[in-house]
């Protein structure tokens, strides 16, 4: 029963540390304190998106783990060693599953219009901010990674920062 409980617990670190996010709400600690170049665009056209979710082994691999010592633990020595590993593979099914749900992102696709008259588009996870056509936007591009984020108005821009 200890070796269930502490599959279990692994497992369960394994595929919460494999869970991430790309919330352009959420700034990775490499991005911090660096120069970003901005660009200014106006939204096109804004619709809702789904980011399939990861399948990087570790899910499977815990369920399977998770799923052979449960089903090793039934019965005698031969009903044991069966039902451990249709356990294994009933389990690795599952943890496979949980993690593609589990990383599986709302977002958005956004499409803009640069000044020069280029258009782009680009996906991002939904955040705070929801952007309407022909509103203002910037791009903001650091390290690779392009999020859009409202533009500042006028007033905002004006004030002296603190």
């Amino acid at each position: 029963m200890k070796t269930a409980f502490l599959a279990a617990a692994v497992a369960a670190s394994l595929l919460l540390g494999a869970c991430s996010t790309t919330s352009p709400d959420v700034i990775r600690p490499g991005d911090a304190q660096r120069l970003s170049t901005v660009q200014d665009a106006v939204v096109l056209n804004v619709r809702p998106v789904v980011v399939e979710g990861q399948q990087s082994g570790v899910g499977g691999v815990s369920g399977a783990v998770i799923g052979g010592i449960a089903g090793g633990s039934v019965g005698g020595r031969r009903e044991a060693a069966a039902v451990g590993v249709l356990g294994a593979v009933a389990g690795a099914v599952i943890g496979n599953t949980v993690e593609r749900l589990g990383t599986r992102e709302e977002a958005v696709e956004i499409l803009l219009q640069l000044p020069s008259g280029e258009r782009r588009a680009l996906v991002q996870a939904k955040a705070q901010e929801s952007f309407a056509p022909g509103e203002a936007v910037v791009l903001v591009t650091t390290g690779g990674r392009t999020r859009v984020m409202k533009a500042p108005t006028a007033a905002t821009a004006a004030q002296p920062a603190r």
